[in-house]
């Protein structure tokens, strides 16, 4: 999947891996062109002016921002930075490009890099300082639309997870203290990895409202002549998405990849002993290869004669591939393939006559099964709190919490501070969409005030 680099925090993405994003990028491509939005490119590097212009929001990434200060052995006489996020690099340019009614709605996507720089423990996939992502940037002319749009978003990276990687989210909204910095609210999808019993943040989809409209003056002409501020979005999903699903379904064999996303469906093996029709045996394997990829599942032959049939088994489980079609002198003679699967080690023989319907559905029960179990040990790690006490029980066992607060942020700062410790403090994930019932009278489970909501509690990545 990866390579490590020689500089710490930065990592090669190998073709596995790649290939992984790929399929979410033309997923979400599609999608977000049936909403109108166009791709487009800014630049990597960022004047300091305009980086400092939003105050919020450049102190929300100021430690993370690296700057190019020499160009040989020269010294800048501006140092440039390299982008965190793309809002201060491509606003100045709205502000250009809007100037009536008629421009609006300007929806913007970009598939590119960004480099955040300082942190520690970095983490492939989780925590890089540089990654891939996707980002998307929008200015309407009413608050109505710019929201319709941020939960349209959230839907489509939803589905990503949940369709495409089997991995239960949460949709949610962020707190006050966790929103993206400079911005109105922000929404999330939040995953869950039960191993480390910690909450992860999928992707974002956020609501600027109009601050960044008023710093960098995105104005228009509405339709009655008046001068009025846009409403602006912005979007992101990261190859962070490829860590979760690692984490989630991975276990002491190796990569379990949903089959929506592995690069290889299936690999046929070839079991080849002394006195076997060896060339039977390899024209079968071929047969199956050629119907399987007509019917538009990516499959590959490991013929390989320097390997044993075993060793090829623990390579190819250890790379995560879904499906294993073994073919040996007992299949030949029975015009049978035998399918093991990735996930649970079950093992059936499958027809030739019946071959692509068999491997299809097999390949469907294997997508379904992984969501389904993912989904089962998630809720199994939630736990509903109601005292601090129970709060504290339930984070030293790992558990994702779900507990009644009183939505203050100063609150949430206590919790932090009080929970803090080796592995970290806990903070809010995401208050869900979907409220359980709050009977009057529930009480803050930190603060001991009136609750005004249900939220997602943990440690998180």
């Amino acid at each position: 999947m990866i390579e490590y680099y020689d500089i710490s925090g930065c990592y090669i993405l190998r073709p596995w891996a790649m290939s992984i994003w790929e399929v979410m990028q033309t997923f979400f491509d599609a999608e977000i062109k049936k909403m109108k939005i166009k791709n487009c490119y800014f630049p990597l590097f960022v004047s300091s002016g305009v980086l400092q212009k939003e105050k919020d929001h450049i102190e929300g990434f100021a430690p993370e921002v690296a700057w190019v200060t020499k160009s040989g052995e020269s010294e800048l006489e501006m140092p440039i930075a390299i982008r965190p996020t793309s809002e201060t690099v491509m606003y100045p340019y709205f502000s250009k490009w809007i100037r009536g009614h008629r421009d609006l709605p300007l929806r913007l996507n970009q598939w590119c890099n960004v480099v955040r720089w300082e942190f520690s423990n970095p983490t492939p996939f989780i925590r890089s300082r540089e990654f891939l992502w996707q980002e998307g940037h929008t200015a309407f002319a009413t608050k109505k639309e710019a929201d319709t749009e941020v939960l349209e978003v959230l839907e489509l990276y939803r589905r990503i997870y949940e369709e495409f990687l089997a991995v239960p989210v949460i949709k949610g909204k962020k707190s006050e203290h966790e929103k993206f910095a400079g911005g109105l609210y922000t929404t999330s999808v939040e995953a869950f990895v039960p191993n480390t019993g910690r909450g992860i943040e999928g992707a974002t989809s956020h609501s600027l409202g109009q601050n960044f409209a008023k710093m960098f003056e995105i104005n228009f002409e509405n339709e009655k002549g008046e001068k009025s501020m846009v409403w602006q979005n912005s979007w992101a999903c990261t190859t962070r998405t490829i860590g979760v699903m690692i984490m989630v379904h991975g276990d002491d064999k190796g990569l379990v990849l949903p089959p929506k996303v592995a690069p290889l469906q299936v690999v046929v093996i070839p079991e080849c002993y002394e006195d076997a029709n060896i060339w039977g045996i390899f024209d079968a394997c071929a047969d199956v290869i050629k119907s399987l990829e007509e019917a538009g599942i990516r499959a590959e032959a490991d013929y390989r004669d320097n390997y044993s049939p075993g060793w090829k088994y623990s390579h190819w489980e250890m790379k995560g591939v879904p499906l294993r079609i073994e073919i040996g002198p007992k299949d030949l003679a029975n015009n049978q393939v035998r399918a093991v699967r990735r996930d649970n080690s079950a093992k059936s023989d499958i027809p030739m006559a019946d071959l692509v319907k068999g491997v299809k559905d097999m390949l469907n029960n294997i997508q379904q099964s992984l969501f389904d179990a993912a989904t089962q040990k998630r809720d199994a790690c939630i736990h509903v709190v109601h005292t601090w006490e129970e709060f504290t029980e339930a984070l030293g066992e790992k558990k994702m919490i779900l507990a009644p607060w009183c939505d203050e942020e100063e609150v949430e700062k206590d919790v932090k501070t009080r929970t803090n410790g080796e592995m970290g403090a806990a903070k809010s994930l995401c208050t869900p969409f979907d409220q359980p019932a709050l009977p009057e009278g529930t009480l803050c489970f930190a603060s001991g005030k009136p609750a005004k909501k249900w939220t997602y509690w943990g440690r998180s990545y």
